[in-house]
């Protein structure tokens, strides 16, 4: 028996417009798929470890309570004791409490950022890869003319002119690093978008903005994944050098590369410590992302 315009009315209203909960389920199974799908211990070991950097710089500052801003005259330059496990600056300030307190700013930078990043990555991409073809090539050529220019050098001309604190930098190696991600989620959104479940959803009167977020984003989520990882390293590697330059957070508020550009200064007086312990940690912090999403993609290659 041949359907009604009446209910062919209501099928395509049910099609284009899923009942209250949907969305959040199929995000809840494609969460619950690519944990148990693309598991790996590459995963877990970087995940693991970025974890207790996080533990570190949070956690720890609750459980050792020492100022990172107070100065003790007689303790200049103490290499690491019981008192001072990471031992102190040349201004007595207990570098074990600084770790954790530049640790905090230092993965506030790399996570925030990267949110920031992912969004204006995904929201640029994936209207590149809605819109009508002429749209998509002046939107791809303004895109090209971003990644023509050196990011390295914006960051440093936005962070000469800006306020150097946690919430600046935050703004601006965010909105910097945006452009390869937009990219990446053009491509593979054009790709999904051939699929036969997104060209059956657009017959069925579909809009873009439902396309996009429940079958291309549900599609693409362990690729995004994959590349929030790497951009949290990027971005933790990018606020060290800033810092290194004298362009990242400033004193005395601490990060990881401006401990270790203020023990370089005072390398050649031999306290190690003020060295090794930063350097260790910014080495561990990007290892730590990059293992991950290592992980992500070996598993998303088969192997």
């Amino acid at each position: 028996m041949s359907s009604s315009p009446t209910d062919v009315n209501v099928n395509n209203s049910l099609v284009a417009r899923p009942i209250p909960g949907m969305f959040t389920r199929l995000w809840t199974d494609s969460l619950q798929h690519w944990v148990g799908q693309y598991s790996h211990p590459m995963t877990w070991t970087g995940l693991g470890l970025f974890a207790l950097l996080i533990l570190f710089s949070w956690l720890g500052p609750v459980l050792y309570t020492a100022s990172p801003l107070t100065i003790h005259a007689n303790h200049l330059l103490v290499a690491p004791c019981w008192q001072y496990p990471f031992g102190t600056d040349d201004l007595g300030r207990n570098m074990l409490a600084r770790m954790m307190d530049g640790g905090k700013a230092t993965l506030e930078v790399g996570l925030l950022g990267s949110v920031i990043a992912m969004f204006l990555g995904i929201l640029y991409g994936m209207s590149a890869a809605m819109s009508p073809r002429w749209l998509d090539k002046v939107l791809m050529r303004l895109l090209d003319a971003l990644l023509a220019l050196p990011g390295i050098v914006l960051m440093i001309f936005f962070a000469a002119i800006v306020p150097l604190n946690t919430t600046s930098l935050i703004l601006v190696l965010g909105c910097l690093s945006w452009p390869g991600l937009a990219r990446i989620v053009r491509n593979e959104a054009l790709a999904y978008k051939e699929r036969d479940y997104v060209l059956a959803a657009r017959q069925f009167g579909a809009s873009s903005f439902y396309v996009a977020r429940t079958h291309l984003m549900r599609s693409m989520l362990p690729i995004l994944i994959v590349n929030a990882t790497f951009m949290v390293a990027d971005l933790i590697l990018a606020l060290s050098g800033l810092s290194f330059l004298g362009l990242g957070i400033q004193p005395p508020h601490a990060s990881w590369g401006g401990l270790l550009n203020d023990g370089l200064q005072l390398v050649i007086v031999g306290p190690w410590w003020l060295i090794v312990f930063p350097g260790v940690a910014i080495f561990l912090a990007i290892v730590a992302m990059n293992v991950l999403g290592q992980g992500l993609l070996a598993r998303l290659e088969g192997r």
